[in-house]
């Protein structure tokens, strides 16, 4: 698959509610960026949703960072199960785009 990033991303290792339909699923992810976000899949339901809602504290942060996304790609294992979801943020306060954008920088050796 050809690189489709726009933006620089670092690894996280952090859970996370995913919210569905107004239910929080567990999840966890795996990287993130000021556009984005890589989520795996914990405990949810299969559903068809694309639009979901996302709480998670960066790490070293107290703060709850909500924020609505739209799910762009899924990707499943070899066993054909669903691993994760490529995340766009499409909603959330520009003072958590900015925490991210530290961390991310910070995270990726460019502080």
């Amino acid at each position: 698959m050809a690189e489709q990033r726009k933006t620089e991303r670092a690894p996280i290792d952090i859970y996370l509610n995913k919210i569905i339909d107004e239910a929080r699923h567990l999840a966890r992810a795996t990287d993130i960026s000021t556009e984005g976000i890589w989520v795996s899949k914990i405990l949810e339901p299969q559903t068809g949703a694309r639009k979901v809602g996302l709480e998670f504290q960066l790490p070293g942060s107290d703060e709850v960072i909500n924020a609505a996304g739209e799910i762009l790609r899924d990707e499943s294992r070899r066993d054909g199960k669903l691993d994760g979801s490529a995340i766009r943020f499409t909603h959330m306060a520009q003072r958590y785009r900015r925490m991210i954008e530290v961390y991310v920088s910070r995270v990726a050796g460019n502080a």
